[in-house]
């Protein structure tokens, strides 16, 4: 936590934040605009935001997109206001909302450290049993790129020939098409006829994991969620979604127990 308030304490770096919350996945030479400096120094402060876990990175062929991530603040703000929230709810309030705002960019990242072995976590993204204990869905599938992934969540199953494993390089990287909005599952979760016809009137979306060690005893897990539009109905739900589930994933690998579903 130290280094996520020393790398907010520069003027410079939360320039570069506020950048990222404006128009997220920027290059160094478009984040260099935002600064009288050399790019140098200007890619020394990202270097800082990111061993702080502010910002992720992601590649589009040659280029290094740089994202805002939100999680250390959450957990400032998670930590701080719960102890003093009387005296400084307010301005962490502020701080979270600033941060946490939806962005314009279409794409949505999300980053987060765990207490577990890659194989481990590989398994918790993919296994129904685990998959249901911190998402409430049951995803089956031989995992092979090309096969087919049949959702089960409350008393919905979901098959669809475009609902496929896209890549599956275990333990290090998983990507599949997001489910079809079918009227059972709309019914088992509380959409109406009107959102969930939105919903599926959009472009099917992709979701990737990436798995890296990080720490010893821990693995970065990066989440991209790809393939909206930019008025996406979808990308708004899913930035509220993910952190969510990302949370109880977290948990339920560290200490065996899932965060209660709402």
């Amino acid at each position: 936590m130290d280094e996520i308030f020393r790398a907010l304490a520069d003027p410079s770096r939360r320039r570069l934040l506020d950048s990222l919350q404006r128009t997220n996945g920027q290059t160094l030479r478009e984040l260099c605009g935002e600064l009288d400096m050399t790019r140098q120094s200007v890619s020394k402060h990202l270097t800082i935001l990111e061993d702080a876990a502010l910002i992720t990175t992601t590649r589009r062929g040659r280029e290094k997109l740089h994202h805002l991530n939100t999680a250390p603040i959450a957990a400032i703000t998670d930590r701080w206001i719960s102890r003093y929230h009387q005296h400084h709810a307010h301005t962490l309030h502020a701080l979270k909302r600033t941060l946490e705002n939806p962005v314009p960019d279409t794409d949505f990242v999300y980053q987060t450290h765990i207490a577990t072995t890659p194989e481990k976590l590989w398994q918790a993204l993919t296994s129904p049993e685990f998959t249901r204990q911190y998402w409430g869905v049951s995803l089956r599938s031989d995992w092979q790129p090309g096969s087919q992934i049949t959702w089960e969540e409350n008393t919905a199953t979901i098959s669809d020939p475009d609902q496929i494993v896209l890549e599956a390089d275990p333990p290090r990287r998983l990507a599949y098409t997001w489910h079809t909005f079918t009227p059972d599952w709309a019914t088992g979760a509380g959409i109406d006829e009107d959102l969930r016809a939105r919903l599926a009137a959009e472009p099917r979306s992709t979701v990737i994991f990436d798995i890296e060690p990080a720490t010893p005893g821990t693995v970065q897990l990066t989440v991209t969620h790809t393939g909206f539009t930019t008025d996406s109905t979808l990308r708004s739900m899913i930035s509220q979604g993910w952190p969510s589930l990302l949370s109880s994933l977290k948990t339920l690998l560290e200490t065996g127990q899932p965060l209660p579903q709402s």
